[in-house]
């Protein structure tokens, strides 16, 4: 029970059981479970039916409060290690090993990152992406190249502190709180896939909201937070 790969899902009846089954036959070394985030379409039918291991919430949460029930699970189950994973098809599983193999060598976040050795394209959702980094740069001192990355693997210890802290999301702007208080966190080069089926969650509007957010975050709210260790 060392690695478990944490998948939220909002409406992926689509593309779940691709995702989960891609694990099930081809990495039956990680453990999982699905973090059912009160969708309204069939995403939890279509789990109970195939038997996954699913934990099915009654209400919409958001992915901050997805990812947490799932880091409560693996903090109870005793994990090492967990990852994010999204449940629309565009993580790949065959990086989740150089993920792990980094986290080894002393690192509290490992983000699987698409620009380490890329680089980062110019559009206007990556000029967020850019901002984001900015923000984060200025407020911690530490680079990050690719802030918005949702794969992200979180050590034995941060499990317990995100499990055990309301306040936490797998977010940017807790990336950069974590850095600022001392958290060692790493990136490692990943691809990724686009979307097959059913619709992002992210549209344009969303998208400018999020940024603005993050960067507000980073810049001005982080100072007033407080870390309560666990």
């Amino acid at each position: 029970m060392k690695t478990l790969v944490i998948i939220p899902a909002y409406n992926e009846e689509q593309s779940i059981e691709r995702v989960v089954d891609n694990l099930i036959e081809n990495y039956p070394q990680y453990d999982y479970v699905v973090i059912n985030d009160g969708s309204s379409d069939q995403t939890a039918k279509v789990c109970r039916k195939r038997g996954y291991n699913l934990i099915d919430l009654p209400v919409n949460l958001g992915l901050s409060g997805a990812f947490q029930a799932g880091l409560k699970y693996a903090y109870l189950q005793g994990y090492e290690r967990a990852i994010q994973f999204d449940g629309d098809g565009q993580h790949r599983p065959e990086y989740i090993e150089r993920i792990e193999n980094k986290i080894e060598e002393g690192y509290d976040v490992v983000i699987g990152s698409r620009f380490v050795d890329q680089k980062k394209p110019f559009s206007a959702r990556m000029m967020g992406s850019y901002l984001i980094s900015l923000a984060m740069r200025l407020t911690t001192g530490k680079k990050i190249k690719d802030p918005t990355s949702g794969m992200r693997m979180f050590s034995q210890k941060l499990i317990k502190e995100f499990a055990l802290n309301l306040n936490y999301g797998p977010e940017p702007d807790t990336i950069s709180y974590l850095i600022k208080h001392g958290a060692k966190v790493a990136e490692v080069q990943v691809e990724m896939d686009e979307r097959l089926e059913g619709e992002s969650y992210l549209n344009l509007y969303r998208s400018i909201s999020y940024m603005l957010r993050m960067g507000i975050s980073i810049l001005l709210i982080q100072f007033f937070r407080k870390r309560k260790k666990a």
